[in-house]
């Protein structure tokens, strides 16, 4: 990315573009000089487009070298450029993208960095280590909810190795058309989300017995050992359904969840953290609340982040297809070969037919608070969005749910929800995230590390016990993006190590699991 800029009062990032964003905080008053003379013909809030010449109606308006839009209206040098006076342009056509045209940037393997992880039997590590409780069905959520309390209290404290207990509670399972093909999709994630590294291979499923998402469809690579109520009960029991005619009442079902997840504690309690190479990560990259500062401070610095890991052998995924899609010109020349390039356009397409059966498209994603933050339209967001990929080619795609199949950058399809990213990303077997605001959320997940980037100094500022790490610093020249890139990349060793805890873990500030479900519900 080119980043020029005259002073601190606009940033310009390409020598093509016709308009600058304004940094100075508070915006620019009427009448404001900036670079090249240009005088405001109006106030422009802080993180709003500022015209650097004039723009007759149906002119290109240029942001990043590539067209955000039309001008609806003529917008005079020195005028704001928002959502209200430029036309939103047509997504690029899918057909006759270029595929795997650009090759890999030549650079030099990152040796030598490490962190203290959970290896586990399958080969996998850990940042975390976690106990989680599966359930099959929404109808036991309000009862996990009340043993994971109980097991917080009574049994947690006698397993210091474990840091946590979580319930994987979600609003499927029954009432839903549980063969339809569209099914497989949040099927596949609770799945996969029981094999994320940081439970340690310990699947330990709650069902009710009379769900349509019965256990053994969740474990049909695995053995279904059965809890019994005896004294004899299987050590390995990783399902308990509380309509087991052995329950007398709902104290029993309780008594049960709980010596059964006293059994697996044992095991996890087990798991020492130990030396592994950088390589081990599986670092989740996403942004929510975004500003026009994201794609000039903190997705450029996480881009930057993603590109040393995948240097060092590790593994990131990025996501959200609707962040995605009017960029997409920009990423199929990046495929690694022509089949991972394909893949990237099946996503797209898939998803615009997904929108199109809701009579919806990409533009329903830009929120009020992104336009709030200077965000006019999808085209600009998703050109700040992708930023958060680096430059590393992309080695694979996958649907929503699925599990990461490859070393290096893989894009993960998913919508751009925060909820539901999260959680599809934790599918895909994430052991840590990134998570880049510009208007501020507390999003956090217990089940991973989730580190927040500021992408602007104001919101660092104002919430410097929620926010990790402030990228803002770079739109003020107190930091380049390299810098800023390589503090986030040994910020992310040391938490992944537990030497450091992210805000959301030291406040306790976790979100609910959301599933993605375009099937029918019933």
């Amino acid at each position: 990315m080119t980043q020029t800029t005259t002073n601190t009062r606009v940033i310009r990032i390409h020598p093509n573009d016709n308009v600058a964003i304004v940094v100075e905080p508070g915006g620019l008053a009427e009448g404001a000089v900036i670079e090249g003379g240009v005088t405001t013909t109006m106030a422009v809030p802080q993180g709003h487009k500022v015209a650097l010449v004039d723009l007759a109606e149906g002119e290109r308006i240029i942001r990043y070298g590539e067209v955000i839009g039309t001008a609806a209206t003529p917008i005079p040098q020195g005028g704001h450029v928002s959502e209200t006076n430029l036309h939103m342009p047509t997504p690029p056509p899918l057909a006759d993208l270029p595929l795997a045209t650009r090759p890999a940037p030549k650079t030099a393997p990152l040796e030598g960095y490490t962190f203290e992880g959970f290896r586990n039997p399958d080969g996998s590590v850990g940042t975390k280590n976690v106990l989680g409780i599966t359930t099959s069905v929404q109808c036991v959520a309000g009862t996990v909810d009340f043993v994971v309390q109980r097991i917080k209290r009574e049994l947690l404290p006698r397993f210091p190795n474990v840091d946590d207990v979580v319930g994987l509670n979600h609003s499927y399972g029954c009432g839903v058309a549980i063969n339809a093909p569209a099914a497989i999709v949040p099927i596949r994630t609770l799945k996969n989300i029981a094999l994320n590294p940081n439970f340690g291979n310990e699947i330990m499923i709650i069902g009710l017995g009379c769900e349509k998402l019965q256990p053994s469809t969740l474990l049909s690579d695995r053995p279904v050992k059965i809890y019994e109520n005896t004294e004899a009960a299987d050590p390995e029991a990783n399902v308990l359904s509380l309509q087991d005619d052995s329950f007398q009442g709902f104290g029993e079902m309780v008594e049960g969840i709980l010596a059964m997840a006293e059994r697996h504690l044992e095991r996890l309690n087990r798991r020492q953290r130990e030396t592994c190479p950088a390589s081990e990560l599986v670092v989740g990259m996403q942004c929510g609340g975004s500003d026009a500062f994201s794609g000039v401070t903190a997705n450029p610095a996480v881009g930057f982040a993603t590109d040393l890991i995948v240097r060092a052998g590790g593994s990131v995924m990025f996501s959200e297809v609707t962040e995605v899609r009017d960029a997409i010109h920009l990423l199929t020349p990046r495929a690694v070969d022509e089949e991972v390039g394909r893949a990237l356009i099946e996503q797209m397409a898939w998803y615009d037919n997904y929108l199109a059966q809701g009579q919806a498209d990409r533009s329903a994603n830009t929120s009020p608070g992104n336009k709030k933050g200077g965000l006019s339209n999808i085209v600009e967001k998703a050109l700040g969005s992708v930023i958060k990929s680096g430059n590393s080619p992309i080695v694979d795609v996958i649907g929503p749910g699925e599990r990461l199949r490859s070393k290096g950058l893989t894009f993960a399809a998913t919508p751009a929800s925060d909820f539901i990213c999260g959680t599809l990303q934790l599918a895909a077997g994430m052991n840590l995230q990134v998570f880049t605001t510009g208007r501020g959320t507390p999003y956090g997940l217990a089940m991973v590390p989730v580190l927040k980037v500021s992408t602007n100094s104001a919101l660092g500022k104002r919430w410097h016990d929620i926010i990790d790490l402030d990228a803002g610093r770079i739109a003020t020249g107190e930091a380049s993006i390299e810098e800023v890139g390589w503090e986030l990349f040994h910020l992310i060793l040391d938490v992944a190590s537990g030497r450091q805890q992210a805000a959301a873990d030291r406040l306790g500030i976790h979100n609910d699991l959301v599933l993605f479900n375009p099937a029918p519900v019933t």
